[in-house]
């Protein structure tokens, strides 16, 4: 008996710590109860907005007309995003106003999707929900004002809420549906997406980690532990490159989707 209960003693105080949704809202650091309180997400935002602003800017100022290796990296991005979200999406003529946003939100939200996989900061900067948010709202001014500036205020809510051709009882239902869609809807598709996606990866990143040092430092049978360890370390590293590829494609899809709910204010993509 005793020594079933020591055995369960060691046991319980080797379980390992999982993440959980409070690793989102760590403490403040620095500036603690002032309106200028930073933890530390808030402080992986601006070191990685820093970061890129000096690489960004160090590039353009050394460019030249025969691109080095890194140079060429960073055009090969910007050409992508233009060419491949914004053109292909809105045409070249009308897409050149909106490369410049497009080209933000996309670098942006990827580099602060990496911030999750790079060691020391190992958290997203999006995996709150008010980063998505400004993004989602960026996005939601833009396409209100290309519309009012395209069919008019009155023209693009009596179009959008009242579709031609429906039966009139129809828009009771319908009218209220559409106004959610432009208001709501279109901003809350973009920010729940990306922040849902980036908080679930970094906890199964962290899952694997967890359960890695359990087994392989924490558990008391380190003979069967190692092998099983070595198992969720596998499945973590795994996991983190799965990651890298999830923070390229959610920057790629909420700059496309930008870009399309940008161009359904113009007429003629109705």
């Amino acid at each position: 008996m005793v020594g079933e209960f020591a055995s369960s003693v060691l046991l319980a105080a080797a379980e390992p710590e999982l993440p959980s949704v409070n690793d989102f809202l760590p403490p403040e650091i620095l500036f603690q109860g002032t309106p200028f309180a930073i933890n530390r997400i808030i402080l992986i935002r601006i070191v990685a907005t820093v970061v890129l602003l000096v690489v960004l800017g160090l590039t353009a100022s050394r460019a030249k007309l025969i691109p080095g290796r890194w140079q060429g990296v960073v055009e090969y991005g910007i050409e992508f995003v233009r060419d491949k979200i914004v053109y292909d999406v809105m045409g070249e003529v009308r897409g050149k106003r909106y490369v410049p946003m497009i080209a933000t939100l996309f670098f942006t939200i990827f580099v602060f999707n990496l911030c999750g996989i790079i060691p020391g900061m190992n958290m997203a900067a999006t995996a709150t929900v008010v980063m998505p948010l400004v993004f989602a709202v960026w996005t939601l001014i833009q396409y209100w004002i290309a519309a009012i500036r395209e069919q008019g205020l009155g023209h693009y809510l009596r179009h959008e809420l009242f579709t031609p051709g429906v039966p009139w009882p129809v828009y009771i239902l319908l009218a209220p549906i559409n106004i959610l869609e432009l208001l709501i809807i279109r901003p809350a598709s973009l920010t729940i997406r990306l922040f849902a996606n980036m908080v679930s990866g970094h906890l199964m990143v962290a899952t694997c980690l967890a359960f890695a040092q359990y087994w392989m430092v924490d558990a008391v049978n380190k003979m069967q532990g190692i092998p099983v360890g070595a198992v969720w370390f596998l499945g973590g590293a795994a996991m983190t490159c799965f990651e890298a590829f999830v923070a390229f494609l959610q920057a790629y899809v909420f700059a496309i989707l930008s870009t399309v709910y940008i161009n359904l204010s113009y007429p003629e993509a109705d």
